[in-house]
């Protein structure tokens, strides 16, 4: 083994070839988050639906940072979390109590992230949640729900509030405990991701100021929301975004692709 690297044998053989994509994919979000220091140590998860499926997902095993995540390293589990291939990496079950609530409930969530970053849960401290202040903040404000706090999410009880709070939205501010997206790719939800990080990141700096900070107008807010979809068209993180983001992976580190 590679001094620094994960011994795992490759899987590309022993699954098809979407759901290999599917695992190239997220292994390249999983990198991602790391690049933008969205880690945290070995916790939090991405997880997504194994492609032609309703009950086998793909997330990353326990003591894997996401810096050196693999397709060959994601684990392909059931909905309580156990493993249904075998390899020598092994699961956190307990972490797949959000993911599996939203993943059952919705049928359009194929891909969820949830993150515990220090400016998304600064925020999600904040009694206002998410305010649409700056022009990034709009897509991920016009999408938010809110989830009080209940302590660590390992209790299956919670499953049916996180279900009902979350609703139909695209993303979800854990009150004291970070921020989470859900869409039916892998590239929506991480284009939706970054955008809510940046947008709490921009909130908390400009509040940090102590100056008086400018509000847009009704009017204005109302015409960014009118124009989004114009300017981010339909399939933009599918078709322009992410291809952009693998090229970028690949030329910082392509060993995510094994």
């Amino acid at each position: 083994m590679e001094t620094g690297k994960i011994d795992i044998p490759s899987l590309k053989d022993q699954v098809s070839d979407i759901e290999w994509e599917a695992r190239i994919n997220l292994a390249a979000a999983y990198r991602l988050c790391a690049y933008f220091g969205w880690d945290d140590l070995i916790y939090t998860h991405l997880s997504a639906r194994v492609p032609g499926t309703e009950d086998q997902f793909l997330i990353n095993p326990l003591g894997v940072m996401f810096e050196e995540m693999t397709a060959s390293a994601l684990l392909k589990v059931d909905t309580n979390g156990q493993k249904l291939m075998d390899t020598p990496l092994f699961p956190n079950a307990a972490g797949f109590v959000i993911h599996s609530a939203i993943h059952q409930a919705r049928d359009d969530a194929h891909c969820i992230i949830h993150l515990h970053t220090d400016y998304g849960i600064a925020v999600s401290n904040q009694a206002d949640g998410l305010l649409p202040m700056c022009q990034s903040a709009i897509p991920p404000w016009l999408v938010v729900a809110y989830h009080d706090y209940e302590g660590f999410a390992v209790n299956d009880g919670e499953k049916q509030r996180l279900v009902a709070d979350i609703g139909s939205k695209n993303a979800l501010i854990l009150r004291n405990h970070g921020t989470l997206t859900a869409a039916s790719t892998i590239p929506q939800a991480f284009e939706l991701m970054y955008f809510l990080e940046k947008a709490c990141r921009i909130q908390i700096l400009s509040q940090s100021t102590g100056q008086k900070l400018y509000q847009p107008s009704k009017e204005s807010v109302d015409n960014a929301v009118r124009d989004l979809r114009v300017v981010a068209g339909a399939k933009g993180a599918d078709n322009l975004v992410w291809p952009a983001l693998l090229r970028k992976m690949d030329r910082l580190d392509s060993s995510f692709r094994f």
